[in-house]
């Protein structure tokens, strides 16, 4: 695959041969139909709810850095400029900051942009658009201005795209009141959350794993929008919650799998939506376990791991056996050698390690 960065003021593609992680078949609780499934990437499976929210409303257009002709930087909005023409698909310059505050004023002027930021580092540039325009407008305007806005933008390590393109600060965005922010994790969420997210008359940022472009999935053929408000399971367990979201679901399913083989039956719970937090779902795996692991692919210090545990500490205190375990990546810029950047990580072993302590009572 190939991902274009920033050298000085210009974007430049870089390949990369590695393969993305391939994610589990999921076990959810939250799947939309049954019908014959067919088999598709996430890539795919984004490129397709995009396509088909564009055919299925003439307001809704896609707006970012090389979404055109070149097909997006990850390859998502491939064939879509051919199909919809350069007014629906729009590439912008590389300015953050003008092309989010442009899709805010289209979606006041009733519009229902789409706007792709090429990576989360970047987004940082919008911040000020995305935090005090997009966010704060509904409550600043007294309920009278809604923003229907839906940003997306690439997160995540593992892909050797160093410092600049790799990190994960979507735990940064979750602190924000005024948006909702969702990150998923499976190829059926890939295809069905944009649909939804595009339905709220409030901005949603959506979340995708760099990682995941490439993983294959199953899609039922009589899919449909899902919820963005529930958290899903995706393996049931007794002995301890191992809380996930985005690109680290993969692994923690792989770690959950490895500690079956010890005789420890793990319940893993993809949190799929960052802002709102399913409470519920958290608590109520939590109170049936008595034990809870957070892995987050974001730093540890004020990190959304952090959030949750302070969450269940304060309303599961008395539930748990041990205290709240989590698993982040380590507190430095992502290295881009591939060994430095594995061991920055959240891993499999990192993720059984913290379950094992959890089960012997320990932090």
């Amino acid at each position: 695959m190939t991902a274009r960065r920033r050298v000085g003021g210009a974007s430049v593609v870089e390949a990369t041969d590695q393969a993305a992680p391939q994610a589990r078949p999921p076990v959810t609780t939250d799947e939309p139909g049954a019908g014959v499934a067919t088999t598709t990437t996430y890539r795919e499976a984004v490129r397709e709810a995009i396509r088909e929210a564009m055919l299925t409303d003439e307001r809704v257009f896609l707006m970012g850095e090389d979404v055109g002709m070149y097909g997006g930087c990850f390859g998502v909005s491939m064939g879509l400029f051919e199909q919809f023409g350069p007014d629906r698909i729009r590439d912008t310059p590389l300015s953050e900051s003008a092309f989010v505050g442009a899709g805010i004023g289209a979606a006041l002027g009733g519009m229902r942009p789409i706007v792709e930021v090429m990576t989360v580092n970047f987004s940082l540039l919008a911040l000020d658009q995305i935090m005090n325009t997009a966010a704060a407008l509904q409550h600043m305007s007294g309920g009278q201005f809604h923003v229907p806005l839906v940003i997306r933008m690439t997160t995540g390590a593992g892909r050797q795209l160093a410092a600049q393109h790799s990190h994960s600060l979507e735990g940064w965005y979750a602190h924000i009141p005024g948006i909702r922010i969702v990150a998923p994790a499976t190829v059926l969420d890939a295809r069905w959350m944009l649909a939804t997210a595009l339905a709220d008359p409030d901005p949603v940022l959506v979340f995708e794993h760099g990682g995941l472009y490439n993983a294959s999935g199953e899609l039922p053929a009589d899919g449909g929008p899902v919820d963005l408000d529930t958290a899903a399971i995706r393996r049931p367990g007794a002995d301890v919650t191992l809380i996930t979201y985005g690109g680290t679901l993969a692994t923690t399913l792989a770690a959950a799998a490895a500690l079956a083989d010890e005789g420890v039956d793990a319940e893993v719970v993809d949190l799929r939506t960052l802002r709102p937090l399913d409470d519920a779902t958290i608590l109520g795996s939590v109170r049936r376990t008595h034990r809870a692991v957070v892995v987050d692919e974001g730093w540890r210090s004020g990190s959304l791991s952090a959030e949750i545990s302070a969450r269940i500490t304060e309303r599961a205190f008395y539930e748990l056996d041990a205290p709240v375990g989590r698993v982040c990546s380590a507190e430095v810029p992502t290295p881009y050698a591939r060994h430095l950047e594995l061991a920055a990580i959240p891993s499999v072993d990192g993720v059984v390690a913290a379950a094992r302590r959890a089960m012997r009572g320990e932090a």
